[in-house]
């Protein structure tokens, strides 16, 4: 669910990231499970990025430079 924040700014309404263990399952499978379940949800880099405030500004200016260099990148057919 996307939500708009203050500002204009686009936040995804995210909920905990649960995973069961099935029967007969070792903690280690368990484990594996939720890391993956973690890194697909983009838990740990939404965490670091909201770990410092960052001005508008700033954050505008790295969307500008990061397009501005996938543009760049696709010029030269990568």
């Amino acid at each position: 669910m996307l939500r708009r924040a203050r500002g204009g700014g686009v936040y995804r309404k995210r909920m905990a990231t649960v995973v069961k263990a099935k029967q007969d399952e070792s903690p280690d499978s368990v484990i594996r499970r939720f890391k993956k379940k973690v890194i697909e949800n983009e838990v740990l880099t939404e965490l670091k990025r909201r770990e410092y405030y960052r001005k508008p500004s700033v954050e505008r200016k790295e969307r500008r430079k990061e397009l501005e260099r996938l543009r760049r990148r696709r010029r030269e057919g990568f």
